[in-house]
């Protein structure tokens, strides 16, 4: 079984710890600290500087998905099987309430403020928080792909900065309707810490289709795979062989690895 082998128990152990790294610096970036209250600009960055420092640190044992929507979203476009699909799930959400819990002990409560749960703010109602998380979650996704794309052969860059500053871009606006989610595993953690389940759908739901919407349009429009529908459903049951699984995935995370570890001149 795919759970059995030493690929999927070290993606699975850098998936849980990349997703709790992730959101400790990033809600750490939203305490109201006495000296200085956040900022859009300190927030946005510390939320994409994680996720491009994460990305280059375990993509090439996972894939550093750190996100459930991400995760669905390969998931839609066959490249990966339904099994490590929730498994890997699992493993953002663990990460993520750790990695909250932890800032939460560590921090003073008097400096928690909301503790970063997201929520519609500045008047936005919940059908314009919602259609605001599909479309940042929707950039996110397509820049995830194309810079991840193993059948590019042109000059990509790094992946883990572009997706960066993907985050960045995401979060310069998404702050100002829901505090900028893009993320279940991100949402989920500090609510299950603090008790605040309010408007959490908007963050399941938002992201999710807008992960999934990304992965249609790019896949199966935008640049098709060449896959057969029996090797797509082969792959979602985890039915390849456990040996082509481990080869095929490692050689999968070390070809966005080599891209991104190349220096390249634009």
């Amino acid at each position: 079984m795919e759970i059995c082998t030493g690929p999927f128990t070290r993606a699975f152990a850098a998936e849980l710890l990349g997703t709790l790294i992730f959101v400790f610096f990033g809600l750490g970036s939203t305490l109201n600290w006495p000296s200085q209250l956040p900022t859009i600009l300190q927030t946005a960055f510390t939320f994409g500087l994680g996720i491009g420092t994460i990305v280059q640190s375990v993509g090439h044992i996972s894939g550093a998905h750190l996100n459930p929507a991400v995760t669905v979203a390969f998931l839609v476009s066959s490249q990966m099987s339904l099994f490590r699909a929730v498994c890997y799930v699992c493993a953002q959400l663990i990460g993520a309430t750790i990695g909250a819990g932890l800032l939460y002990e560590f921090t003073p409560e008097e400096y928690h403020g909301n503790f970063g749960v997201n929520g519609p703010s500045n008047n936005a109602t919940e059908g314009q928080a919602v259609t605001v998380e599909i479309m940042l979650t929707l950039q996110l996704l397509l820049c995830i792909y194309a810079s991840t794309d193993n059948r590019r052969d042109d000059n990509v860059g790094s992946p883990a900065l572009s997706i960066g500053l993907s985050v960045v871009l995401g979060h310069l606006i998404g702050i100002y309707f829901t505090g900028c989610s893009m993320n279940p595993a991100r949402s989920f953690g500090p609510a299950l810490i603090v008790g605040n389940f309010d408007a959490h759908w908007i963050f399941w739901i938002g992201p999710l289709v807008g992960a999934i919407l990304a992965s249609l349009i790019y896949n199966y429009v935008l640049c098709p795979q060449e896959q057969t529908f029996r090797e797509k459903l082969a792959i979602l049951l985890g039915k390849t062989p456990t040996i082509e699984v481990e080869e095929d995935w490692e050689e999968r995370q070390e070809q966005p690895r080599r891209k991104s570890m190349e220096l390249q001149t634009l």
